[in-house]
């Protein structure tokens, strides 16, 4: 059996990766002031944040259409048996029903989609589990298993400069950011039951940092050997510094730099840095 994976722009795997793995990507688009582009085909991270910087008008994000899907899976089915479709969480985005509901819609070939229930490198994280197991010869059910059984060990958290962003583009409640005047502080964020909520309210940046590297350093106590990865919203050099002083504590942790692009740096403004980690 020929298995295709497929996954979503906002893995932000790099083009390396994908074509290593022969990683099929659908991607995800924005809506700027001068037009909508697909991010990672259209427009880069640093183009987008650009344009955002000095525009007035506040971007929108606009999931993939079922036909992209249903294109990309009639095009699999010449080649391949199977598709594992992973994608960004259901609680923020229509794209995992879109690859279900195309998966439906194609002859000729099974499509199995997998809702990350997160975004951004921990999606890409599980992309890549994936693709490997492929290489390895493992069925798709035997893939899927693998994706549920790690799923405890992965964790993402994050900081933002604005919290405005968020709550603007209707990825976290008015309620929720204005609880102890959230939009004022620099709370800690995670996902849980596939939606962003604030963790803990702190009032500095350097402090909420420092509370991320504590969990990171409880998952590592939790879970053993790890592989990590530091995410930025247009601030590397902040972030591959963070990430330097992070290696140097965590020997036995895999790091990796990736960044926030187009479609989920509008949810997050710039400025934003992240951990996210799973199990390897």
């Amino acid at each position: 059996m020929k298995i295709a994976i497929v996954t979503d722009s906002t893995a932000y795997l790099t083009e390396e990766e994908r074509s290593r793995y022969n990683i099929h990507m659908i991607p995800l688009s924005v809506n700027l002031e001068d037009g909508i582009y697909e991010e990672e085909v259209e427009i880069t991270a640093s183009e987008f944040y650009d344009k955002v910087r000095n525009s007035k008008v506040f971007p929108k994000t606009t999931q993939p259409p079922v036909g992209k899907f249903v294109e990309l899976f009639e095009q699999l089915a010449k080649d391949y048996d199977e598709v594992i479709s992973i994608h960004l969480s259901s609680g923020i985005s229509g794209t995992f029903s879109g690859a279900v509901q195309a998966g439906n819609m194609v002859e000729g070939i099974k499509v199995t989609a997998f809702d990350s229930e997160i975004a951004c490198s921990p999606q890409g994280m599980y992309v890549l589990e994936a693709a490997k197991m492929v290489e390895q010869g493992a069925t798709v059910e035997e893939i899927i298993a693998h994706l549920e059984s790690i799923r405890p060990t992965l964790g993402a958290y994050f900081v933002v400069d604005d919290l405005a962003h968020l709550q603007r583009g209707g990825r976290l409640s008015a309620a929720a950011a204005l609880i102890g005047g959230l939009l004022q502080v620099k709370p800690v964020l995670h996902f849980v039951d596939k939606v962003i909520v604030p963790f803990e309210k702190i009032r500095t940046r350097k402090k909420a940092l420092r509370r991320v590297e504590e969990l990171l350093a409880q998952a590592i106590e939790q879970h053993g050997d790890l592989q990590a990865t530091v995410i930025h919203s247009n601030c590397e050099e902040e972030a591959a510094e963070w990430m330097k002083q992070l290696q140097a504590t965590h020997p036995n942790v895999s790091f990796k730099l990736s960044y926030f692009g187009p479609v989920i740096g509008t949810h997050l403004g710039e400025g934003a840095l992240a951990v996210g980690w799973l199990k390897k």
